[in-house]
């Protein structure tokens, strides 16, 4: 799943006041903490879509990353583990 994000309540988020900063003080915080934010800053946002192309720098952070586009937008991709949810234990 690929969400826009606004920039500006991701950067005041964290702190930051633009996305190289934002990789510094990701890697100073607890990650727990980063995936709380990063959850809450992912609810009522719609599915978007992004160019993979067009993408300039990325963050990642366990099963969330961050792009940033050469259109200065902000995505953030949430990676479903589906899969994990679909297997079942072995009785043998």
């Amino acid at each position: 799943m690929v969400l826009l994000l606004n920039k500006n309540s991701l950067y005041s988020t964290f702190g930051v006041s633009d996305f190289d900063s934002l990789d510094a003080n990701i890697n100073s915080m607890a990650p727990s903490m980063v995936e709380y934010y990063l959850s809450d800053l992912s609810n009522g946002n719609d599915d978007a879509y992004l160019n993979k192309r067009n993408i300039q720098n990325t963050i990642s952070i366990g099963e969330y990353s961050l792009y940033l586009d050469y259109d200065d937008e902000v995505y953030l991709e949430i990676e479903n583990s589906v899969e994990d949810d679909l297997e079942t234990a072995s009785l043998w």
